[in-house]
């Protein structure tokens, strides 16, 4: 999911920056700071900055641009909000580049594609299950926690490997036999250890899940 430079063409890689850069500023124009001023809220979000740093740095490869590592977003999402979310995941991602595991032309599709729409795609089930779904404890850890992790993988998977058919990198059908499958298996273990570090963090440090509300999900 992290793509390297080389790989697109000119026009796609300015496509990319032409898209990132004001979503990236009204994302931190929009951005709850004062959230970071609690201390513990700080190091949490310094701290999965780190870990998903880590966590993207072990990662499998098909072919340039066709590589495959949890994300990790929607824990991250639901711990801090959306907006910190993205930025944090943009600070991972220039980690990441450093490491030489992505491209720094192609930064800004890597940021739209593996933080930009993993967060988007959680809120949205997120607030689908607001909405429709029971508010109490095992429907959020459940519901947000396990299929949203996992939803949001796919979603992030899926664009990517549209992007980069669009873009003329891959011929689709090489895509669909051997990158998509494999998508579709990570996304289970996405679920899992999002859902399970969810579970950990609203049982034993909810005031760490700014999305869980205990007078929403506890009232009964």
């Amino acid at each position: 999911m992290n793509l390297p430079d080389g790989l697109l063409t000119g026009a796609w890689t300015l496509l990319g920056w032409l898209l990132f850069i004001p979503v990236f500023l009204l994302t931190v124009w929009r951005a709850p700071w004062r959230r970071l001023a609690d201390t513990s809220c700080f190091n949490l979000w310094l701290g999965m900055i780190v870990c998903l740093m880590l966590l993207w740095s072990l990662q499998a490869g098909i072919k340039p641009g066709l590589s495959l590592h949890l994300v990790g977003a929607t824990v991250f999402s639901l711990a801090v909000g959306p907006q910190l979310a993205f930025i944090g995941l943009c600070a991972v991602l220039v980690g990441v580049s450093l490491n030489g595991a992505a491209g720094w032309e192609t930064f800004a599709v890597n940021a739209l594609l593996t933080g930009g729409v993993a967060v988007l795609v959680t809120q949205a089930v997120l607030r689908f299950n607001e909405r429709f779904l029971p508010a109490n404890l095992f429907v959020y850890i459940f519901a947000n926690g396990f299929l949203g992790a996992a939803l949001a993988l796919l979603a992030t998977g899926i664009s990517a490997s549209a992007f980069l058919v669009s873009a003329g990198a891959y011929p689709a059908s090489y895509v669909l036999d051997e990158y998509l499958p494999y998508v579709m298996l990570l996304a289970f273990s996405e679920a899992w250890l999002s859902g399970m570090i969810v579970t950990l963090f609203v049982l034993y440090r909810p005031e760490w899940v700014s999305t869980f509300e205990d007078s929403r999900y506890l009232r009964d």
